[in-house]
């Protein structure tokens, strides 16, 4: 299996690790491939990233052949370098010694078990060879691969990164992989109050374009991240309704908005303001616009609904268009893409001399009319039929 999950590395990446390899093979032949890259060729996803650990190089000579690849150092003090689409570092032990995600003390490490012992998740600690293709497989990632389990590796290291309860959340919502129980027990009890909201975001947005929302929905609350960070909790009654509609519309949403409509939903669902969450953990700008625009999804989304709405942004733009066919209706009506104008066009009323203030009222006026035409055809037509 181990030489096979080498194969699978495509020739454009595999090429450029055989240079990391002829760089490194006069000094050492412990390198191997680490982290998700190994957990996603075991799991057959395509890896777009590498992570590398060097063993038996000291530091400053690390450094030097670092600087003839023409690494550039993203963390020297962690021994940490980027080449391309690689992450090459020594292997290092961590120790925290104070607040924060860059509060920890760090020596090279020669012992692959207490190098991986760092790593948040059995998945994670996978070690593939790159010289012989030996597969390390120290705390049963594998079998947890295959149980589609997120377990923790050491509950007292695990315990000095909070944002690792972040990480298992969205990677269940990435992967559609449970969380082992002893391991959520112990993520309930970490405090998220040193987590910076960059660092917050950065681990949402990865939940929010992962296919299985509603795994993601559930640790949100059963890890206790909605209290703790925003102070809101869902019942089992909105957790029911929210797992349902991301479950059910999945397929409907907008490929391009789809990072959107999680926040969309839960809000809705629990009363809030659509872009609470977003403002919370400092989303950008983008999301703060979108979601402050949006409103619930009426009783009744018929063309009339759509049409005064597309007064103000196109259907795509709302996150409640996965409702009663509203996609299919706003297309044939021409407005999923684009406002709707009614033919009526400002030029024009300018040449009629309206101006200022009233220009916009007799503009909003003729767009309505437009909308009583349509609507009324549209029942013409279903009274026929």
């Amino acid at each position: 299996m181990s030489i096979e999950l080498l194969r699978k590395i495509p020739p454009k990446f595999y090429k450029k690790l055989q240079i990391i390899k002829d760089l490194l093979s006069p000094h050492t032949k412990r390198v191997y491939l680490v982290g998700g890259c190994v957990r996603d060729l075991v799991m057959g996803v395509e890896v777009k990233d590498f992570d590398i650990e060097v063993y038996d190089i000291e530091p400053f000579k690390f450094d030097s052949l670092m600087k003839k690849l023409e690494a550039k150092g993203v963390g020297k003090s962690f021994f940490v370098y980027k080449w391309d689409v690689f992450d090459i570092a020594l292997a290092r032990k961590e120790r925290k010694v104070s607040k924060g995600h860059r509060g920890f003390e760090v020596e090279v490490a020669d012992d692959e078990r207490e190098a991986s012992r760092r790593r948040d998740f059995t998945m994670n600690a996978l070690m593939l060879s790159l010289f012989s293709g030996e597969l390390l497989d120290l705390w049963g990632g594998l079998r947890d691969i295959e149980n589609r389990l997120i377990r923790i590796i050491d509950r007292e290291r695990f315990k000095e990164d909070s944002l690792r309860v972040l990480r298992a959340m969205q990677f269940s919502a990435r992967l559609g992989f449970r969380v082992e129980k002893n391991s959520c027990e112990v993520m309930r009890e970490i405090d998220l109050d040193d987590l910076s909201k960059d660092r917050i975001f950065w681990e949402f947005e990865k939940m929010f374009k992962a296919p299985y929302l509603h795994y993601g929905l559930y640790y949100l609350s059963s890890l206790l991240i909605l209290k703790k960070l925003f102070s809101l909790e869902l019942s089992r009654e909105i957790f029911l309704k929210t797992a349902f509609e991301l479950v059910k519309n999945r397929e409907k949403f907008d490929k391009d908005m789809y990072p959107y409509y999680f926040l969309y939903i839960i809000s809705k669902n629990l009363n809030v303001e659509f872009d609470y969450m977003a403002r919370k953990m400092n989303a950008p700008l983008s999301y703060i616009k979108l979601l402050r625009k949006q409103i619930p999804i009426p009783e009744i989304v018929d063309e009339r609904f759509l049409l005064e709405l597309a007064l103000r942004y196109p259907i795509k733009e709302w996150l409640g268009n996965y409702a009663d066919e509203a996609i299919s209706k706003a297309k044939k009506l021409g407005i999923y893409e684009k406002k709707f104008d009614g033919g009526v066009k400002g030029e024009d009323l300018l040449r009629e001399g309206f101006r200022g203030k009233e220009l916009g009222e007799e503009m909003l006026r003729r767009r309505k009319l437009a909308i009583e035409r349509i609507v009324n055809e549209i029942h013409s037509k279903d009274r026929l039929q």
